[in-house]
C-alpha cells in the first residue's frame, strides 16, 4: 500500500493510499458521488462522466472513478482538494444526464426496474427535465431487440454505460455482450445482434444484476401465470427453490439476506395457488440420485472398468448451457440427473398426482427460481416424460416479487405460514443446495455415510464452503480411500478447472460447478442490488448466511434421512439410479453450436 495521503474533499479531510480513486476517497469521507457506469472489478471506465469532480490545480473536471489520488497532488502540495457541489460540477452531470435521458425510453410504470433503478434516481435527484428527448426534432435511434425464452435485451432503455458487457467478461467469461456499430448507431448485444439463443449466451443473468436499468431483463411470465391461478382451469402446484427464501424479502425492504420462508409460503397460498412445495425437497431426492452415481462410477473406476471421472454436477443450467456450448468434449462426465426443479416437476405430476387424487393431465407446474437459465431448463424438449413438461411456468424471486404487489398482498403484513405437503418436508442438506458448495457437501454427506455405513460425526463440510476462490478443493478420506473434490463457482473459472483435469495431477472424483458467483443466492434472477450496496455489502454471504442458517438448526442434515424421500423411494420409486427414476428423474445433454442457422 503507498503512502497515506491527505484529501480535503467539501472540507472533510480524510488520509487514504495514493492509489486511492477521488470515489474511493469521497466514500472514505462519507461525501457520496453520482455514477451510473462504474462497478468495481467489472466496468471502470469513466464512460458517462456522471461521477465528475472539481480538483484543485487541475483545470479540467476529472472522472473521479478512475483518477487515483496520487495523480491529483500537485507539485510541492501536502494534500489535494477536490469539490463536488460547485455550479460546474453541478451542470455538467445535469447536461449529460440530460443526454443520457433523451436516448433512454420511458415506460417506468411497467418496467422491473421502477424500484431501483439508478439512471431513475439521478433523474429524480437532479430534477433533470427530457427536454431533449421529447422535441420531435430529435432524432432517436432504432430500437434493437433480442428475445429468447429466459432473456430479453432492449436497446431502447440501454445508456451504453458497458457495464453488462464487463459482466459477461468477468462473471460469465464468455463475451457474449459488446457493442456494435458506431457512434449514433451503437447498440449492445451479440456479434450482429444474433439471437442470444444461439450466441454462446448461457443465460447466467449477471448482465441482467450488472444493468443500472432495464435494458436487460428477464422474459416476464407473470401474465401467464395471473392467468392460469384465476382460469382455474388447472390444479395449480408451486415450487419454491432453496435461495429464493433467502432473497425475496430485499423486494419488501428486509435486510439483504433475511430468511423470510413462512411468509414467501403465505403469499403463495394468498395468491391463490392449490398447492405448495418446496424444490428443497426434490434437492434431497437429487443427492440420492447423484451419489448413487457418484458411487457407481467409483465402483467402476476400482474396478479398472472404463468410467468417466470426474463426475460433474447437473444442477445449474447456465452451467450445462456452458458446458454444452464451450466444452462439449466433457458432456459423458456430466451427470445425467435432471436439476431439482425439474425432478420435483416430474415426481409431482408422476406420483403426487395419484397422492392428491388429480390427474396428472390436470395438473400445472409453476416453479419460483433464483435463476432466469431455469426457464430455458424448463422448455428443454428432454424435460418431459410421457408427453408431459416437467414443469409448465418458472417466475423469477423478482417476478413472484412483482405478482405479490400485483395482486395487493402486503408482504411484510403476512402471518408466517407452513405447508403441508410431504413434498415440502427437506433436510438441511437439501436446504445449502443454494450456496456454492452446497451440493458438494450435500452429497459428500450422504455418500460418506452409505459406503462407511455409519453416522457421520461431522455434517459439516468446511473446506467447500465460501465465495474467496473460483475454485475451492477438498480431499475427504471416504471408506478407507482419500478422494479428491473440487466446487467451481461462475463460470468464468470454469477453463482453470478444465486445464487441472487435462493435466492430470489430481485425480479428481467429483466437481460441483455454479454458473453463478456465490451460486444460487447469487442467481441472475435474484432482486438487483445496486452497484454502490454491491461496493460496501457481499450481497452473496449475507444470503447464504441464512441458507446455513436453515440447515444449523435442521434436525435432519442429511438428505437420505429425509422421511418423505424414504416413503418415495419405499412406495415408488424403489432405488436410485433405478428403472423409474432413470425414466423420470434423468436425462441427457446435447453439443451446441455458437452462431448456427
Amino acid at each position: 500500500m503507498s503512502d497515506l495521503i491527505k484529501v480535503i474533499i467539501n472540507n472533510k479531510v480524510v488520509e487514504v493510499p495514493g492509489d486511492y480513486t477521488v470515489m474511493d476517497a469521497a466514500y472514505a469521507a462519507g461525501v457520496d458521488i453520482p455514477r451510473l457506469c462504474f462497478l468495481k472489478g467489472i466496468n471502470e471506465t469513466s464512460a458517462c462522466r456522471i461521477c465528475v469532480v472539481e480538483i484543485e490545480g487541475i483545470r479540467t473536471l476529472k472522472n473521479s472513478c478512475t483518477v487515483k489520488v496520487r495523480e491529483c497532488l500537485g507539485r510541492g502540495a501536502d494534500s489535494v482538494v477536490v469539490r463536488t457541489n460547485t455550479e460546474r460540477v453541478k451542470k455538467t452531470v445535469k447536461n449529460n444526464l440530460e443526454l443520457i435521458a433523451a436516448n433512454h425510453r420511458f415506460e417506468c410504470w411497467r418496467c422491473p426496474r421502477e424500484h431501483n433503478c439508478e439512471l431513475l434516481h439521478l433523474l429524480r435527484k437532479y430534477n433533470i427535465p427530457n427536454v431533449i428527448g421529447e422535441n420531435n426534432t430529435f432524432s432517436t435511434k432504432e430500437a434493437v431487440l433480442n428475445i429468447t425464452d429466459s432473456i430479453v435485451l432492449d436497446s431502447s432503455k440501454c445508456i451504453l454505460c458497458g457495464r453488462c458487457v464487463g459482466a459477461c467478461e468477468k462473471l460469465a467469461g464468455t463475451k457474449v455482450l459488446d457493442f456494435n456499430n458506431r457512434g449514433f448507431e451503437t447498440y449492445v448485444g451479440p456479434a450482429l445482434n444474433h439471437n442470444m439463443e444461439d450466441s454462446g449466451c448461457i443465460f447466467c443473468g449477471k448482465c441482467i444484476q450488472a444493468c443500472p436499468v432495464g435494458a436487460i431483463k428477464e422474459k416476464d411470465d407473470v401474465d401467464s401465470v395471473i392467468e392460469l391461478l384465476e382460469k382455474k382451469e388447472y390444479y395449480v402446484i408451486a415450487q419454491t427453490a432453496p435461495s429464493v427464501r433467502a432473497a425475496l424479502g430485499e423486494e419488501f425492504d428486509y435486510p439483504i439476506g433475511t430468511n423470510v420462508e413462512g411468509k414467501m409460503y403465505k403469499a403463495l397460498q394468498e395468491l391463490g395457488f392449490d398447492d405448495v412445495t418446496d424444490t428443497n425437497f426434490a434437492a434431497d431426492v437429487t443427492i440420492m440420485e447423484e451419489g448413487t452415481e457418484l458411487i457407481q462410477r467409483l465402483t467402476k473406476f476400482l474396478n479398472k472398468e472404463e468410467v468417466a471421472l470426474p463426475l460433474l454436477t447437473s444442477c445449474s443450467p447456465g452451467w450445462i448451457r456452458y458446458i454444452e456450448t464451450y466444452y462439449p468434449e466433457y458432456l459423458k462426465n456430466l451427470s445425467s440427473c435432471k436439476s431439482p426443479q425439474q425432478m420435483q416437476g416430474a415426481l409431482i405430476k408422476h406420483y403426487y398426482a395419484d397422492k392428491i387424487g388429480i390427474a396428472k393431465e390436470k395438473i400445472k407446474v409453476v416453479s419460483i427460481m433464483p435463476c432466469i437459465a431455469k426457464k430455458f431448463e424448463a422448455h428443454r424438449p428432454e424435460m418431459e416424460v410421457d408427453g408431459l413438461r416437467d414443469v409448465d411456468y418458472v417466475l423469477t424471486t423478482r417476478e413472484l416479487a412483482r405478482l405479490i404487489k400485483r395482486q395487493d398482498i402486503n408482504f411484510r403484513e403476512l402471518p408466517d405460514a407452513k405447508i403441508e405437503s410431504p413434498f415440502g418436508k427437506y433436510t438441511g442438506a437439501g436446504a445449502i443446495f443454494g450456496v456454492t458448495g452446497g451440493v458438494m457437501e450435500a452429497a459428500l454427506r450422504t455418500v460418506k455415510e452409505l459406503l462407511e455405513k455409519k453416522d457421520m460425526k461431522d455434517v459439516v463440510i468446511s473446506e467447500v464452503r465460501g465465495t474467496e476462490n473460483g475454485i475451492k478443493e477438498a480431499t475427504l478420506n471416504i471408506n478407507g480411500l482419500d478422494l479428491n473434490f473440487a466446487v467451481v463457482h461462475g463460470t468464468v473459472n470454469v477453463p482453470e478447472m478444465f486445464e487441472k483435469i487435462k493435466k492430470g495431477e489430481k485425480q479428481y472424483a467429483f466437481i460441483e460447478v455454479m454458473g453463478c458467483t456465490g451460486g444460487c443466492v447469487n442467481g441472475g434472477g435474484q432482486p438487483v442490488i445496486s452497484a454502490k450496496v454491491q461496493d460496501k455489502i457481499d450481497v452473496r454471504k449475507e444470503r447464504a448466511k441464512a441458507i446455513y442458517g436453515i440447515d444449523d438448526t435442521s434436525k435432519l442434515r442429511e438428505s437420505h434421512k429425509n422421511p418423505e424421500v424414504i416413503r418415495l423411494y419405499d412406495e415408488f420409486l424403489k432405488e436410485p439410479c433405478g428403472h423409474v427414476s432413470h425414466h423420470l428423474l434423468h436425462t441427457h445433454y446435447i453439443k451446441r453450436e455458437k452462431y448456427s442457422k
